[in-house]
């Protein structure tokens, strides 16, 4: 979903990843639809479940996109997930139901689940995740895999910005005016939601994708020494 239109392409970080994250080795992935083969991981003693959260036109597709290949993690984008009736209710303007979302959002918490049971210490997640009950439905993942631990990178900036981002797609289902009714149910994270990042994405792609990459950086650092 991409919202940063006329900018550099998205993947092409202006400093070497490994500036920004203890990788150990050298990596070698590449991603091809929305997927990549993970060759280097931070040595943490869990694996890790990154949600890219936020309402329509924050970028999420994009910087999820740039984190994954940064990390050498799997994507998966959450668009793609949707069924065609949703997908139909979005194209044209008609906001999603609660019940619209619950078999999208578990099949998503499901698929991050099998990608890390199938060997990835971690996955990329795009999802908008807009209402509290819809990030704890994410939240559970740990009950299925206990060694996971899910984070939310929520992208935020002022409704204009947003919509103008949105008004500027070309070929996306998602009319600008989804901006204002996602807003309409927006429940941004509380500060006792403490697996949230807050990444104000109202900058360039480049500061936006940095800024977010250093706090993953900084979680995972975190981690580190607690674990040691």
């Amino acid at each position: 979903m991409l919202s940063y239109e006329n900018r550099p392409a998205m993947g092409q970080p202006t400093t070497a990843a490994s500036d920004h994250l203890p990788i150990n080795t050298p990596s070698t992935t590449g991603i091809t639809n929305g997927t990549s083969t993970s060759k280097s991981q931070p040595e943490t003693k869990h694996s890790h479940i990154w949600l890219i959260t936020g309402p329509a036109g924050c970028g999420k597709s994009t910087v999820a996109a740039y984190i994954a290949k940064a990390m050498s993690l799997p994507y998966i984008e959450g668009d793609e997930f949707h069924p065609e009736a949703n997908v139909k209710k979005m194209s044209e303007g008609i906001p999603l139901t609660d019940a619209d979302r619950w078999d999208w959002l578990t099949q998503l918490r499901e698929e991050a689940v099998k990608r890390i049971a199938s060997g990835s210490q971690g996955v990329v997640v795009t999802c908008s995740a807009l209402k509290r009950k819809y990030r704890d439905v994410i939240r559970v993942a740990p009950y299925y895999s206990h060694d996971v631990l899910v984070h939310f990178i929520y992208l935020h900036a002022r409704e204009e910005v947003l919509v103008a981002r949105v008004g500027a797609r070309k070929g996306h289902y998602m009319p600008a005016s989804m901006v204002h009714s996602q807003f309409g149910i927006l429940e941004a994270p509380g500060k006792d939601e403490t697996d949230v990042i807050s990444v104000d994405v109202s900058g360039t792609l480049e500061e936006v994708e940095q800024d977010a990459l250093a706090k993953i950086r900084d979680a995972v650092k975190a981690e580190l020494v607690m674990d040691s």
